[in-house]
């Protein structure tokens, strides 16, 4: 009781709205609506407005070409400078460490992951729109290069025209097959680059839409388990082939157990040592993230211990530990890249392409949300363009945005892309004056770094349980993208896992859900009768909904769904009138015979035999009852289809289709509708369209779907406009009926 006054005393204070307007169809409306006029330009007025240039203009597009021109003259240097110079060196520090391990797994020397963190990352400060992200290296682009490297230079080709039986050791093989590696890696950056310019050109950056959030996390986490795989051999001092394409994960893996008996133990204590080391300081950075007032740079820690310990024992002589070696003085000469290598990588390329900058935009719209502003795609993907393409003439390899150091760029007190520059100049102070001092630094504790990078993205697993709760759909595109990647690679397992997405897309399309919809009493609201107990449908009338676009994929199933959900199929109604005229007609042909018989006998019988042979045959022979033989009922239909054919067409005289959610019609959607509007018509149920939208109305009349059967008349504003209009014709109707 005191929960219904509660309910009533609500429902007084909520506000309320009372409108008297006449029920209007969309002609009607639109007859009453005056259009603004608005003069179609030719392709040629197009072009030639488009190519005219004002200094309004050109400055707009220059400051949209050029960011910098537009933030820098008004950088407040008090407020952010120190900020940026604080969020800078602690970028660089964690720029310097991942710069040499994501090198390996590019499949290119340790100083190459440097270049790759100089000239991408100063380039970004001028074209870029994001305030906060880090440009440089990244696992999963790094790991994408280094299989595609691998796979183009392959060791058995470089160890072709070397007769010495230890070739594994031999400076000229390693010299050999690098170059030949950083030659694939460098056009492979140009080339991506050169796509990602020519899509942010062509206004392409909603490509990255495609790239769905489950899709990526899964195609990451995928991702993680390749390159700590491929770091496994540099965690345990073993030699072994790298391995690329479909199932290199298993035979990765198989290798380095086939030589776990080599394992270099001094090399695997130092690795070990570091990861204990870089989780507890990761830990220590994460429970005390507000006490700090800069993370703890234990990875450039972790890189100076042992390069110190390196030198000091001389592990690389004394213990056979592999070192990063040779890191060469200053930067090198531009260089062109080698363009007979563009067939064999192109479609590889497209992949990193938008993989990259798909990685870039997402975090890039996370911090724009976050710190109120905003970015433009399109200009992005320039940004990432133009930072490969002329990185590659440095010898890059490709870049993206990374997580990790992105994160700590922000939270350290980052406001502009200065950071991102103060960062770059740090790497570029150690390729000119101290890059040599790294040389000692062992190949494990960059694994090691690489592999404890790699924490934050096993944690994905718990997408799994996630979109269990939330979408079964999304779990299957984790799902493909998680194990295509894995065991096809992941460029395969990336055009598989789109390829998939795609896939769910038409499938929810394709079979969307069907309602029957009814009035909330008192308002004009129409929710599902199977979902709520207040919605109540009209006598007579059916309001049918489906959530989704009419179009050939789905065209029949939305016929077929009308006619179960209805329980109003115009064929079947059809088929028992036509069975019914038969009868009817045999009922008549038998009465006609029975009443021959009947007139026979009253011949040839005695005048007062009469009126009892008459009142025999009325109760013996079989005459039509309510209009039906009993035999001949039984003999030729059913007695549910005929039920069903008679409650259809007493019951129900309208049916309105909800089109509120339909967002375009093509040729076939609009010939099932007007086969529906005739079907029903036939059977004498006037089918009526509403909350049609513009787009819509305007793809119809281009496909001329109005004529004498659908007028429209039949399209109606609303719902309840449809649901007074088909009220207010079923009385006229029955007041005519009665009339007559």
């Amino acid at each position: 009781m005191e929960h219904a006054q509660e309910h009533e005393a609500h429902l007084e204070q909520t506000q309320r709205y009372c409108v008297e307007r006449p029920i209007y169809n969309q002609e009607l409306l639109q007859g009453q609506l005056h259009r603004r006029e608005r003069t179609p330009q030719t392709l040629r007025q197009k072009i030639a407005h488009s190519c005219r240039c004002s200094s309004k203009k050109a400055k707009s597009h220059l400051y949209s070409f050029l960011p910098i021109l537009k933030w820098l003259p008004r950088y407040p240097v008090k407020e952010y400078l120190l900020g940026d110079i604080i969020s800078g060196i602690s970028t660089g520090v964690m720029q310097l460490p991942q710069g040499l391990a994501y090198a390996l797994l590019a499949a290119v020397p340790p100083v190459f992951g440097l270049y790759s963190s100089f000239y991408p990352v100063l380039l970004y400060t001028f074209f870029g729109t994001s305030k906060h992200i880090s440009i440089g290296t990244f696992a999963v682009i790094s790991m994408m290069v280094g299989g595609i490297a691998v796979r183009q230079v392959p060791d058995e080709i470089i160890s072709v025209g070397y007769n010495s039986t230890n070739v594994t050791d031999s400076i000229e093989y390693f010299h050999a097959r690098d170059t030949k590696r950083v030659q694939v890696a460098v056009t492979l950056t140009f080339l991506s680059g050169i796509i990602q310019l020519c899509l942010g050109f062509l206004r392409f950056g909603f490509v990255a839409i495609y790239l769905t959030e489950p899709l990526v996390r899964g195609f990451t986490t995928a991702a993680a388990i390749h390159v700590f795989t491929s770091q496994l051999k540099y965690l345990l001092g073993v030699k072994t082939k790298r391995y690329s394409g479909p199932l290199s994960v298993v035979y990765s893996i198989a290798a380095v157990l086939s030589k776990i008996t080599t394992t270099n133990i001094a090399a695997l204590i130092v690795g070990l040592t570091c990861i204990v080391l870089l989780l507890i300081g990761k830990e220590i950075n994460l429970r005390f993230k507000k006490k700090l007032p800069v993370p703890i740079p234990m990875e450039i820690i972790v890189v100076i211990i042992g390069t110190g310990v390196s030198a000091g024992m001389n592990l690389s002589e004394s213990y056979s530990v592999d070192v990063v070696g040779n890191i060469p003085k200053g930067l090198r000469a531009p260089a062109v890249p080698e363009m007979q290598l563009i067939p064999a990588v192109f479609v590889d390329a497209i992949a990193i392409a938008i993989v990259g900058f798909s990685m870039a935009v997402s975090m890039a719209k996370i911090f724009a949300l976050k710190h109120g502003y905003t970015i433009d795609g399109n200009q992005e993907l320039i940004a990432l363009g133009i930072c490969n393409s002329v990185g590659s003439f440095f010898q890059s390899f490709p870049v993206t945005c990374s997580m990790s150091r992105s994160l700590v760029q922000e939270s350290t007190g980052g406001k502009t892309q200065i950071a991102g520059a103060l960062s770059s100049i740090m790497v570029l102070l150690v390729i000119v004056a101290i890059g040599y001092l790294f040389e000692p630094l062992p190949q494990t504790v960059l694994a090691a770094i690489v592999m404890v990078n790699l924490k934050g993205m096993f944690k994905q697993f718990g997408d799994i349980m996630h979109f269990w709760r939330t979408s079964k759909i999304e779990l299957a595109i984790w799902l493909v993208a998680f194990v295509a990647s894995l065991f096809l690679g992941l460029d395969y397992g990336l055009l598989t896992a789109v390829a998939f997405a795609m896939i769910t897309v038409i499938y929810r399309t394709q079979s969307p859900q069907y309602r029957i919809l009814g009035q909330i009493p008192d308002t004009d609201i129409y929710c599902g009768v199977e979902e709520y107990e207040e919605a109540k449908e009209y006598p007579g009338i059916k309001i049918f909904q489906a959530n989704a676009s009419l179009y050939f994929a789905n065209s029949e199933s939305y016929a077929s769904a009308l006619k179960k959900k209805t329980g109003l199929d115009p064929c079947a109604i059809l088929a028992a009138r036509r069975k019914a005229r038969k009868r009817h007609a045999r009922e008549i042909k038998e009465a006609n015979k029975l009443r021959k018989k009947a007139v026979l006998k009253l011949v040839n019988t005695p005048t007062n035999d009469v009126e009892a042979t008459v009142k025999h045959e009325i109760a013996n022979d079989e005459l039509p009852i309510n209009g039906n033989f009993a035999d001949a009922s039984v003999e030729d239909t059913s007695p549910d289809e005929h039920e069903h054919f008679v409650d259809s067409k007493t019951n129900i005289h309208s049916l309105i289709l909800d089109f509120t959610p339909v967002n375009f019609v093509d040729s076939v959607g609009a010939k099932t509708l007007k086969s529906i509007i005739k079907e029903y018509k036939e059977v004498g149920v006037s089918v009526c369209i509403a909350s049609c939208s513009g787009p819509v109305m305007n793809e119809l009349t281009r496909l001329k779907f109005f004529d004498n059967t659908a007028t429209r008349e039949l399209l109606f504003h609303s719902i309840h406009d449809a649901v007074l209009a088909c009220q207010v014709k079923d009385r006229q109707e029955a007041s005519f009926t009665d009339r007559l």
